[in-house]
């Protein structure tokens, strides 16, 4: 594992229940972003919550003290947004279970939002993280669905971390009971776990898959992903996901840690150990792995094996091939939350 970490040259990272819940930041976030920084490891903010646009996100990370580019997030919103200009073209009239940010980012982008009543009838219906969620649009919802327009979700996450005493009702739980009104569930799921969502990351800063590591608390979504697309998968047990959950969960995840403080040691350990020695010193004994924190999966390493000896001979080709590996990652993708396929990449 220690190899693995020094391997890293970036971190995707997921948002809640990993650097803040709710609106609480974690104490390690911001040590651990500058420890990226003193390795020279990039970092990108990846999340499936479809509430607030990508504007609204990044001004949200910049009230708690997190400078953040626009190259530096990708939400399941932008996903959608991709998806929808590049699989299904001719739709450009949705009626939207989504909050009022995430609305105008759609139409900013050249969709039309439609009304909630029978004679404004749109090509698609989009379910997304809707914390201003109404009975009435619901139901507008249910209806649409049920007279087979297509149901897109934002993403399949059953509920959202928060600091608060509560449960919040996320997208995956909301397009459950549509699907049990209506009939049928989502024709597409996208956001995490769909691998698409790290295309960009790999083909923007021209890594091979073993150089980027996902960084997220849910099995089903972040971890799931990072297996599918050839990442390093670090589970940490701040947000949705405990550590008996992680334990009975298979397969296993690659790394589990308890929170970005000991993932940053971790890394900080691993690039000291792989460090070659200086000139004329004696080789050190390379001290036993701790085992407290981690849990292996055979089946993981050996497809990370094999990806990084297919990807040795990528790298040194150019950065598009790692572009067309991405893309044709995707196709390979068959799994969703409620029974169907997530999109293939364009």
């Amino acid at each position: 594992m220690n190899r693995r970490l020094a391997n890293v040259r970036h971190v995707a990272l997921d948002m809640d229940g990993t650097i803040y819940s709710g609106g609480t930041l974690f104490d390690s976030t911001r040590p651990f972003l500058a420890l990226l920084d003193e390795l020279g490891i990039g970092h990108t903010f990846l999340t499936n919550n479809s509430s607030r646009s990508a504007k609204d996100y990044l001004a949200h990370l910049r009230r708690m003290g997190i400078p953040a580019a626009a190259d530096q997030l990708y939400t399941s919103t932008q996903a959608t947004i991709e998806y929808l200009r590049e699989q299904r073209g001719s739709v450009k009239r949705l009626f939207v279970l989504g909050t009022a940010s995430m609305r105008k980012e759609l139409e900013a982008e050249g969709f039309v939002m439609t009304a909630d009543n029978a004679q404004d009838v749109p090509d698609a219906v989009l379910v997304g993280f809707d914390t201003e969620l109404t009975f009435s649009r619901l139901c507008r919802t249910a209806y649409w669905i049920s007279q087979g327009k297509p149901f897109i979700a934002t993403h399949p996450d059953r509920i959202c971390p928060t600091d608060q005493p509560t449960v919040l009702v996320d997208c995956g739980a909301v397009c459950a009971a549509l699907e049990r009104a209506a009939g049928r569930g989502p024709d597409v799921v996208l956001g995490k776990p769909d691998p698409c969502m790290l295309r960009g990351i790999l083909h923007r800063h021209g890594l091979a898959p073993e150089e980027l590591a996902m960084v997220g608390d849910r099995l089903y979504t972040d971890m799931a992903m990072a297996r599918k697309a050839g990442a390093l998968g670090v589970l940490v047990l701040t947000g949705e996901t405990t550590a008996e959950a992680a334990a009975r969960h298979t397969p296993a995840p690659e790394l589990v840690v308890s929170g970005l403080a000991e993932l940053g040691e971790r890394m900080r350990e691993a690039r000291q150990r792989t460090a070659p020695p200086s000139p004329g010193a004696a080789p050190k004994d390379q001290p036993a792995e701790r085992g407290k924190s981690e849990t292996r999966s055979p089946k993981s390493e050996t497809n990370s094996k094999e990806l990084s000896g297919n990807y040795r001979n990528l790298r040194q080709t150019s950065v598009l091939s790692i572009w067309d590996w991405s893309i044709g990652a995707c196709f390979g993708l068959r799994i969703s939350a409620f029974g169907f396929p997530p999109p293939l990449c364009a």
